[in-house]
């Protein structure tokens, strides 16, 4: 080898897969296999699944957030037990469409979890998810405590369903 050639990878890396928005995406997927969603917060992962047809959403559970990997690990062992075939991770978007510090934040963890995971993930516009979805559990009187306990799964899924309802091609 010559000393300008570029090193070749070793034969045992996985190949990085896909980060780009859903609509990037949705071609590449399969036509059918659950996906998992992603409310990514500073302290804690909201976690949601669907059905392999991709027609309803449902809450997995709340991964504390403690360092990258093991967060990693927990999300990568979620998606096996579920064989799920891509992630969707909520973009949370300033009001007006630009992106802050959170956007920054949400598409390095993209990044890297991408060298890990081997499977595509897309990024799905989240604004208004937690407003929306504690608003029904208030609605539902579900106690503070509890709701603190589960918003964020159940964000995730609320993103998670507006990505699946774009999928199938139902806009509402």
């Amino acid at each position: 080898m010559s000393d300008d050639a570029s090193p070749t990878p070793p034969a045992s890396a996985a190949p990085v897969a896909p980060v780009a928005p859903l609509a990037d995406i949705a071609a590449h997927l399969p036509p059918r296999g659950t996906i998992l969603g992603l409310d990514l917060g500073t302290k804690t992962i909201g976690v949601a699944t669907c059905d392999p047809d991709r027609r309803l959403a449902t809450v997995v559970e709340t991964v504390r957030r403690t360092k990258f990997t093991q967060d990693a690990q927990r999300l990568l062992v979620l998606a096996e037990e579920r064989k799920a075939v891509a992630f969707v991770l909520g973009l949370p978007l300033n009001m007006d469409g630009s992106e802050g510090p959170r956007v920054q934040a949400s598409r390095a963890f993209a990044r890297n979890f991408a060298r890990m995971s081997g499977r595509p993930i897309a990024f799905w516009d989240e604004r208004l998810s937690t407003v929306a979805v504690e608003r029904a559990l208030i609605s539902a009187d579900v106690s503070r405590a509890k709701r603190a306990n589960v918003i964020d799964q159940h964000a995730a899924a609320f993103i998670l369903q507006g990505a699946i309802d774009f999928l199938n091609g139902r806009r509402f």
